[in-house]
């Protein structure tokens, strides 16, 4: 996506009356967990505590890692996952899942703890009524890698994804592989055979396949669907979704089977509604007590991602699906009709042709706030954003922190209410209307508006002229009058 060389960073728009005002926390690339308020105040800023995400829980306790293991020996690795409070100080730790040595390093445990976690008090880690994590007790779910063989899948070595459940202790008490699950996946053969060539290795590391790449896991909690009988939503089942293979699925805690999915093919009856969902991050269902409770909430990243048939997009049958702009989509698990939905259109883009304003084709998530509306991480170019049921954005953050490529991206923000921090007093809230970037200019710049004006006798235009591609509006007007 195109970007100007001159930009604000900051808080960028803040409207009061209709955002839902709280603290926000997030990982400031190469810099620390960031907390910051609603006019873009940074409050507290936990330097060195890596985030993958960073949470923050009731208290002022935050959740991270000191730690990554070195990524000449592994991919995407924490060495731990930790809680601290206010002042820093660890108070509680886990990194008791597999002995790693790696030549030149001392041989020690690890978590191999990546891209998500969960505490016992809350399903999906952010502010919902009711629910609050525990801070000085209960289990822990982690999404952890392992590499295993499995030769049934491919020859090559796999990076595979697990999800842990550890007791306050350390004990490991639950693990699910998703490997284990291979047959219950969905995938075509051709798709297996694209998988069996080349689990998508990486340079990293021992080159194995990164084949799933899980990016979040949690729990259902209590919701409708159960309450209506429906067993797939028992409120201790897990969700999770993969980017690599385009698939969300729920899990029964007990059996560890699958018992509800989404993907890896859009192309059914059933789905084609919803189109491709691709490269999806932070897929959960929304805790009840929030508006949309029991919808499924994504980032629908697209990109690139899924196995298949090789052909012009894909030669080897890798990254089978592109899409270039994103979406966040709320899905009705049982129906799967798209409840509410922001795209480039809500954004207010002419799609496809400037759809790639919104777009971020890795990390980044989506959060359900108590008054409706969404905040949205957009992280591949560090804009978090709220807007409201009706699209309106209300807030706007631009991370100023940058890493060593020179991205400010950020891998995923959390909205966390006042109360949760009882050591800082209530912040003055200050509204930031939105600035009409057409007229805003630098020091020196020179205002809008030509300094002599010549009017052309018998130029006409009009406002709904056609583009060298169709757009959406045009595409749908076809189809009517096709269908007429």
């Amino acid at each position: 996506m195109g970007h100007p060389t001159i930009y604000p960073t900051g808080t960028t728009v803040y409207l009061p009356n209709k955002a839902w005002s709280g603290y926000t926390i997030f990982q400031a690339a190469d810099t620390g967990a960031l907390l910051i308020d609603m006019n873009g105040r940074e409050v507290r800023l936990w330097k060195g505590l890596r985030g993958f995400p960073n949470k923050l829980f009731p208290g002022g306790y935050v959740l991270g890692s000191t730690a990554e293991r070195d990524p000449k020996y592994g991919f995407q690795d924490e060495a731990n996952l930790v809680q601290v409070d206010w002042d820093g100080n660890v108070v509680w730790k886990f990194d008791h899942y597999e002995w790693i040595e790696d030549p030149g390093h001392s041989g020690e445990w690890m978590a191999r703890q990546h891209h998500d976690y969960q505490r016992e008090g809350s399903s999906v880690g952010y502010y919902a009524p009711n629910q609050e994590p525990k801070i000085d007790s209960g289990n822990t779910l982690i999404l952890a890698h392992k590499n295993v063989n499995r030769p049934e899948i491919s020859n090559n070595e796999l990076l595979d994804d697990t999800i842990i459940e550890v007791d306050y202790e350390g004990n490991i008490v639950w693990e699910w592989a998703v490997s284990d699950h291979f047959d219950e996946l969905g995938f075509d053969e051709e798709a297996k055979q694209a998988i069996y060539k080349d689990p998508n290795t990486r340079g990293f590391g021992e080159h194995a396949g990164d084949w799933m790449h899980i990016n979040s896991v949690s729990v259902l909690g209590p919701n409708k669907h159960y309450d209506a009988g429906d067993q797939r939503f028992h409120p201790d089942n897990i969700i999770w979704d993969a980017r690599e293979s385009n698939i969300i699925a729920i899990i029964d805690k007990t059996s560890g089977k699958i018992v509800w999915q989404l993907g890896p093919n859009y192309d059914t009856e059933e789905t084609k509604h919803i189109g491709w969902i691709i490269g999806q991050h932070h897929a959960h269902l929304v805790p009840k007590g929030l508006p949309g409770e029991g919808n499924i909430l994504i980032f629908d990243n697209g990109g690139w991602g899924g196995y298949g048939r090789p052909g012009t997009v894909s030669s080897d049958g890798l990254k089978v699906a592109r899409r270039d702009y994103s979406r966040v989509l709320e899905i009705n698990p049982v129906t799967l009709e798209i409840e509410w939905q922001y795209t480039p259109t809500e954004a207010g883009f002419v799609a496809p042709l400037d759809s790639y304003r919104f777009y971020s084709p890795y990390i980044s998530s989506a959060q359900r706030l108590p008054n409706g509306n969404t905040l949205i991480t957009e992280g591949a170019d560090g804009r978090i954003f709220e807007v409201t049921r009706d699209h309106e954005l209300v807030w706007e953050y631009i991370s100023p922190y940058k890493n060593k490529r020179n991205a400010n991206m950020v891998y995923r923000a959390y909205r966390v209410p006042y109360e949760w921090v009882p050591q800082l007093e209530l912040p003055v809230q200050t509204e930031i209307a939105p600035i009409s970037v057409a007229d805003f200019r630098l020091p020196g710049a020179a205002p809008r508006g030509a300094a002599v004006t010549v009017v052309i006798e018998g130029a006409v235009s009009y406002d709904d002229g056609a583009f060298c591609v169709a757009t959406t509006d045009e595409s749908l007007l076809k189809d009517a009058d096709v269908a007429e």
